[in-house]
């Protein structure tokens, strides 16, 4: 299976960087009013889709970072009932205000708004349900999905819903609210989602913690931490990574790892020169922010993951430049040598990886691994 174990990844963003032009705008989706929020760029736009009982604020720590390095559009918005949105004065039963309808609502903000086309799915919690439905009837428009931490399609069995409403009482949700209407078709929409699957033409990338709902009884935390592992099983459109040490909301702990995800995610739309100056806006944020995160070590971590993944992704020249920066960033990081050096051999160039494996052993005369390939390198 692919598993990638991940504490955190690059830092992308500046602290002191120019905030991002944030458009809070109303839409009337047939007598009512839905709220947006976009940041306006070029590129495949990117929709975010909060969890239950959130609104598209949830999202805000994150999206300036990702605008800088990406330039692209971002789109927040409230579903109906939550934040700025209104609900819909038109329908009259519970069961209209289905996940059925709030499709339709956000298809119809999507296309007034004039982002109907292609477009990049991220989620959260229960908002993997909205990215779900929308991927599954617009699968020639969606270009990539992240999922954090998303409530899958086959968690809810029937078993498990009979057990909810002994435990749920909807009775004292206010209502009409979002809150309300979510809880009253909860078991509709548990049921209606789980015959759908994400088309496998679409690349997903499905993030989850270590340490997800830790308030869910033991055998509901473990039947949801086995589905997400037995996600990308036989499924080549499907990649996992496990946020060590995050709980549920993973872009609130360990939000530079969303943030890189999103990131990947986009580059994909991307052509390669396209990508290399993408590429250089990351390591240009790396060497601005090195000073501050020096503080908690973690660029270091970051680029080192970041290196590795280019060199799995056979994009040495890539890695070899993370590497490097790596070495000037963190001089006295063995760690950084070592790992400088083990692309220099990739790269064909024994006589400079040699002088890095030499550089990492004089920082750390523990490294057995590194004194053994400098060993093998010199009786050649």
């Amino acid at each position: 299976m692919k598993h990638f174990y991940f504490s955190i990844l690059i830092v992308l963003t500046l602290s002191f960087s120019i905030q991002a032009q944030v458009e809070s705008t109303i839409v009337d989706i047939g007598g009512y009013q839905m709220h947006f929020n976009i940041i306006k760029g070029k590129g495949t736009p990117i929709l975010f889709e909060a969890g239950a009982g959130n609104d598209g604020s949830v999202w805000d720590n994150i999206l300036e970072k990702i605008h800088k390095v990406t330039g692209t559009t971002l789109i927040t918005y409230d579903r109906s009932g939550f934040g700025q949105s209104e609900l819909n004065p038109n329908l009259k039963n519970d069961s209209d205000f289905g996940i059925k309808n709030g499709i339709k609502e956000l298809e119809t903000g999507l296309s007034k708004l004039g982002y109907d086309d292609e477009i990049i799915l991220v989620s959260h919690s229960y908002g993997g349900l909205y990215n779900l439905l929308y991927a599954n009837k617009h699968p020639k428009k969606v270009k990539s999905v992240v999922l954090i931490d998303v409530t899958l399609n086959n968690f809810w069995n029937d078993e498990l819903l009979k057990m909810r409403d002994n435990n749920v009482d909807i009775s004292t949700i206010p209502k009409p609210s979002g809150d309300y209407f979510l809880n009253a078709n909860y078991n509709e929409t548990m049921r209606y989602a789980s015959n759908i699957d994400f088309p496998e033409s679409i690349p997903l990338l499905n993030i989850f913690p270590e340490n997800s709902l830790p308030g869910l009884p033991e055998p509901l935390s473990t039947r949801w931490r086995k589905l997400h592992e037995e996600l990308d099983d036989n499924k080549e459109n499907v990649t996992n990574i496990i946020a060590k040490g995050s709980g549920h909301a993973v872009f609130q702990d360990n939000p530079s790892l969303v943030i890189n995800a999103i990131i990947k995610a986009y580059s994909k739309t991307l052509d390669e020169r396209q990508q290399n100056e993408l590429l250089q806006k990351t390591l240009d944020n790396a060497i601005e922010l090195s000073i501050e995160t020096k503080l908690n070590n973690r660029s270091e971590q970051d680029l080192n993951t970041l290196g590795y993944t280019f060199l799995g992704n056979e994009e040495l020249d890539k890695a070899l430049e993370v590497f490097k920066l790596t070495t000037i960033l963190f001089p006295d990081s063995s760690n950084a040598y070592d790992s400088y050096g083990e692309a220099l051999l990739n790269a064909n160039r024994k006589a400079e990886a040699i002088e890095m494996y030499e550089k990492s052993i004089e920082l750390n005369p523990e490294n057995e691994n590194g004194k053994k390939v400098l060993l093998q390198l010199k009786q050649k």
